[in-house]
């Protein structure tokens, strides 16, 4: 078997071998590409509406309760946020729950600016793998990357290969019409 056939079949083989896990990555990825340019995946960062002259002076308990007694993030613990994000410079703090709703507070006034559910973390999930069962994560989306890693470099081999035998074709021609000139 000559390398060439070798790389065709990995080719063919491979892209069986990775077709589901990598089409659901790939769509997922285009989603998680565009996450900023529509609120239905993430909502936008909102921006605080009162310029602070030095750090606020709220504390992280007050910013807590105002969350808490938000219903759609169903916490009754702090422990039961996913994430808490603070950006100074917009002046807000998002609270990110376990069940993907996400408010955005104004870290002055301690209104709530925003409260829209967040895709982005489950897509993310989805692209990874994670989202089906870490087990699928490690033991079918990591060795699916791995293939696909494997059939793009022999895809570049592939690729490459007429050019350079057109190129050698080329380089011993103009050797034999060398040879022939000087004899």
């Amino acid at each position: 078997m000559t390398v060439n056939k070798l790389f065709r079949d990995i080719h063919h083989w491979g892209s069986l071998a990775v077709m589901i896990p990598l089409g659901i990555m790939i769509i997922a990825g285009i989603f998680l590409m565009l996450k900023k340019e529509f609120d239905w995946i993430q909502p936008s960062s909102q921006s605080s509406t009162i310029e602070a002259a030095g750090a606020p002076d709220t504390t992280l308990l007050a910013l807590y309760e105002v969350a808490a007694a938000i219903p759609q993030l169903e916490t009754t613990d702090w422990a039961e946020f996913d994430r808490v994000d603070i950006q100074p410079d917009r002046g807000i703090v998002k609270f990110i729950s376990t069940n993907r709703w996400e408010a955005q507070i104004d870290l002055i006034t301690l209104e709530v600016l925003s409260l829209e559910y967040r895709r982005s973390d489950l897509i993310e999930q989805i692209h990874d793998g994670s989202f089906f069962a870490d087990w699928v994560k490690l033991y079918v989306f990591l060795p699916a990357g791995l293939v696909l890693f494997v059939m793009w470099l022999t895809g570049i081999w592939l690729f490459f290969l007429p050019h350079l035998k057109r190129w050698q074709r080329r380089k011993k021609r103009a050797a034999k019409l060398a040879a022939r000139s000087q004899t």
